[in-house]
């Protein structure tokens, strides 16, 4: 008799097994599509913006998000599929709900902050931005971070949060910015002279801007310095041209002081050795 009843508890137990088994293949199955289905959304989803002109800066943020509740749906339908109502969860969550909200604290202020930044506009795709001490192009702005392209090729990941709650330079805002140089000269020197050597030499740049109003290069004797005569110049040029002007000046002015004879002092220091007697 006991033969019989475990005999029969084993068939059942296998049975079980093999419902349960089937089932979680089944839920191993829906995740697997399912996830691929979210992307194939997000894709077409893309496809769509993109026809309609919908702004690049958007675009990404609409698609991640789209593909998150997908996969979350999709989540929720294994776990159902593996006979867990997800309902059964409800009380669980609520009790955890504390404990789980100081989890996900920092993800749902990324989550925010991309909202903030896509409602306010403070930079967009393809502006240059220097934010929590990197400075790039912005690539993309997602759910929860913000990408940023280096200028020497490095992937910057930004958490959104910090993005729209600390400062930020946005180097792509205005067309047109100042480039700011200090040129020293020996106190020997004739300042006439090197300021005329200076303006020359900004004339002979084409790409700075020079007869619109407010936009005059600036040539002035800013500092007597312990061992030079510093000079201050600012001129304007399209934001595009900033780092070109700023090295081809840098350069041209050494080459023409060099040329007109003035020097440009360097530190240096005289040692005295006496002998004792």
């Amino acid at each position: 008799m006991n033969t019989l009843i475990a005999a029969i508890d084993m068939s059942v137990l296998a049975a079980q097994g093999a419902d349960w088994g089937v089932k979680i293949l089944l839920a191993l199955i829906t995740l697997a599509v399912g996830w691929k289905v979210a992307g194939w959304i997000a894709i077409l989803v893309g496809k769509q913006l993109d026809k309609k002109g919908v702004d690049p800066t958007i675009k990404p943020f609409i698609c991640t998000l789209i593909s998150t509740l997908v996969k979350v749906g999709v989540a929720i339908s294994a776990i159902e599929t593996v006979g867990i109502q997800a309902t059964s969860f409800a009380a669980i969550f609520a009790a955890m709900g504390l404990a789980i909200g100081m989890a996900l604290s920092g993800t749902l202020q990324n989550f925010a902050g991309g909202v903030m930044l896509l409602i306010f506009r403070p930079f967009k795709i393809g502006d240059v931005i220097e934010s929590q001490g990197f400075t790039g192009c912005v690539k993309e702005i997602q759910i929860f971070q913000t990408i940023l392209l280096t200028p020497d090729n490095k992937m910057i990941h930004l958490p959104n949060g910090k993005v729209s709650n600390d400062s930020m330079v946005n180097y792509s805002t205005m067309p047109e910015r100042r480039v700011d140089f200090t040129f020293g000269i020996g106190y020997g020197d004739d300042i006439d002279q090197a300021r005329e050597v200076l303006k020359s030499v900004i004339a002979a740049n084409t790409e700075i801007i020079t007869e619109q109003e407010g936009r005059e290069p600036f040539i002035v004797v800013g500092e007597l310095a312990d061992s030079s005569v510093n000079f201050t110049v600012r001129v304007w040029v399209k934001a595009a041209d900033y780092w070109g002007v700023n090295f081809s000046i840098i350069e041209n002015v050494k080459k023409a002081f060099d040329q007109a004879g003035i020097s440009i002092p360097f530190p240096q220091q005289d040692v005295y050795m006496h002998q004792a007697n």
